[in-house]
């Protein structure tokens, strides 16, 4: 079974219906055990940081995220709180990641909104999947270029749209949003 953790932030249904589309079951839970005891585990979200920490350690989600053995998928707003600290409402945040989410600095064109390319691809989570893939974004806030970005893409500066770190991947972008490019990085997480 594949867990899709429930938080307070949104975008857990279309997380669900991605994997159905690909023939996998899914729960959407905030239960330690379901949590714990699922294969693989996907931790989307949209939606603000400070809001969804809070409910995170009101749970003790963010305790048992960082302890899981298991792939772990995180998904935009999940990316960001898998990171060492947020702007958004300067927001400390899990710390998996040791980097920090910013603003983008030109106002005036956020959110980034639509579709841009990935490069610099170095992870199995993009196995068959050629470079400059084009894949869908909705966001603000960026995570730093560190040494766990395992793709990057550019919107005002060069950012983080992918990271690994052990069992832990993320995607600033949208994988269930992506088409098929987005279909076959999902397939890729499932088959680890």
């Amino acid at each position: 079974m594949i867990a899709i953790i429930k938080y307070n932030a949104g975008n857990s249904t279309s997380v669900k219906n991605a994997l159905n589309r690909l023939g996998f079951q899914s729960v959407v839970t905030d239960d330690k055990k379901k949590i714990l005891n699922a294969e693989k585990v996907i931790f989307p979200g949209v939606g603000e940081a400070g809001s969804a920490m809070k409910y995170l350690r009101e749970k003790g989600l963010d305790e048992l995220i960082k302890s899981l053995k298991q792939p772990v998928l995180g998904i935009c707003l999940g990316q960001q709180l898998m990171c060492l600290h947020s702007e958004e409402g300067n927001t400390d945040c899990m710390g998996i990641f040791n980097c920090k989410v910013r603003l983008f600095p030109n106002t005036e064109i956020v959110p980034h909104m639509g579709w841009n390319s990935l490069t610099k691809l170095n992870s199995e989570i993009f196995n068959g999947i050629s470079e400059n893939p084009d894949v869908y974004f909705v966001h603000s806030y960026y995570c730093e270029i560190s040494e766990f970005t395992v793709a990057q893409c550019n919107y005002i500066l060069p950012f983080a749209a992918a990271m690994q770190k052990d069992n832990f991947f993320a995607t600033q972008f949208h994988p269930e949003k992506s088409g098929l490019i987005g279909e076959k990085i999902l397939l890729n997480f499932l088959k680890l």
